[in-house]
């Protein structure tokens, strides 16, 4: 079997993975899209895609024998050969439709390493990866225990929501069970982990046959945690190539994906390295290309296109080898704002290292930078950072939920 006899099914809550479905194509793939109402008209790729549904967004992400019922019914005249969700929102509904149709990739048990916070982080302490001390909100005697045993402040996490949302800093015992008691029956499917102040990190990777055959550490210059419940400028950074803070943080996410059992596709992991202690922390993984433009700031500094190779490996499932094509190793930097103005005036800014500007939004301003010295792209994010702040910034009330 070759790519150009496959049939790919698609799975998109929102509108992403446009470089992911042009590869499929160009692979020689019959390309299917299933979307939700709200997003059938957004500007997809329509010439790379064969067919495209849509169902209620209700439907997608929480009714799911109805949507393994309609899946089911394309089936009949469609021979499906894989399915792939485009989004965080939609990894358990194609890990529940790979298991009832019998289709390759990943299924539901290892799914739920790379899409549950509470399962990954169960996982991972099992395996002596050093993960913050956290309880699931279940039994109230333990979560009363846990409090008291490691001292505050918590964060109070949905298992199960992308980024940091609905996230909840938690300052006292008080302060959680009214938090608690508005969750009615949905309790469970929150944790409380303690807070640990320090440096966030995040790996993106490409793996095939459980070997990661390349991987990129950056370092976020805020939490996104701090960025989404108190505003600020998004940034983040490659890390100096080659030292000890690449290498360590290269070595712990290596012994994560192993414990977990990526066995192929992309990731994207994030960590925390503890102020007070010095120590490395898994904070969550993702087996997906990264968000809020990640995917760019990856190929701006190296050339690869993370949708394009993750096509190229779900195509294949092992059946023909993957090869990971020759890359870069310069330095990329990433900065994006809410701005003031529905349409930002960038041209202010005009250096050579500006290799993209983020503009497919209204009310935001950002860049991505690229240069072969480190030195240099940092002094450029910091100058950048600054000026962007008196220029454009804006700050809006925390999102409950994933915006459009």
């Amino acid at each position: 079997m070759s790519a150009r006899s496959l049939t790919i099914l698609c799975l998109a809550s929102y509108y992403k993975g446009v470089r992911f479905l042009k590869q499929c194509k160009r692979e020689g793939c019959t390309v299917l899209l299933l979307t939700v109402e709200g997003h059938l008209k957004d500007d997809w790729p329509r010439e790379h895609i064969d067919e495209i549904f849509a169902m209620p967004q209700e439907t997608l992400n929480e009714k799911k024998q109805d949507v393994i019922n309609a899946v089911s019914y394309l089936a009949r005249t469609r021979k499906i050969d894989r399915i792939v969700p485009l989004d965080d929102y939609d990894v358990e509904v194609a890990a529940m439709l790979r298991e009832h149709m019998r289709i390759p990739g990943m299924g539901d048990t290892t799914v739920r390493y790379f899409r549950d916070k509470l399962a990954m982080r169960e996982k991972a302490h099992d395996s002596g990866i050093n993960v913050p001390p956290f309880v699931q909100i279940l039994n109230y005697d333990t979560v009363r225990a846990f409090m008291k045993e490691v001292p505050g402040p918590w964060v109070l996490k949905p298992r199960s929501e992308a980024a940091a949302l609905g996230i909840k800093r938690i300052h006292s015992e008080q302060e959680l069970w009214p938090l608690i008691d508005e969750q009615g029956d949905k309790q469970s499917n929150y944790l409380l982990e303690k807070m640990i102040p320090g440096d966030v990190y995040h790996v993106d990777a490409i793996t095939s046959e459980r070997t990661i055959l390349f991987a990129e550490a950056h370092r976020y210059r805020k939490p996104i945690l701090q960025i989404t419940q108190e505003g600020g400028i998004f940034g983040t950074h490659t890390l100096p190539r080659g030292g000890a803070e690449e290498q360590e943080l290269l070595a712990f996410h290596a012994n994560l994906l192993h414990t977990l059992g990526l066995v192929r596709g992309v990731s994207h992991s994030e960590f925390i390295k503890g102020r007070d202690d010095g120590k490395l922390y898994f904070l969550e993984t993702a087996a997906r290309a990264g968000g809020a433009h990640i995917t760019d700031l990856v190929e701006a500094s190296t050339g690869l296109n993370l949708w394009e190779e993750w096509a190229k490996i779900e195509i294949a499932q092992g059946k023909w080898p993957y090869e990971l094509p020759p890359h870069r190793r310069d330095y990329a930097g990433l900065l994006n704002s809410l701005s003031q103005q529905e349409y930002p005036d960038t041209s202010a800014y005009n250096d050579p290292e500006i290799c993209l500007r983020l503009r497919e939004k209204t009310h935001h301003a950002g860049f991505i930078l690229r240069s072969e010295s480190y030195e240099r792209l940092i002094g450029l994010m910091d100058s950048y950072e600054e000026r962007m702040k008196r220029d454009f910034m804006a700050v809006l009330p925390p999102p409950a939920k994933a915006l459009d």
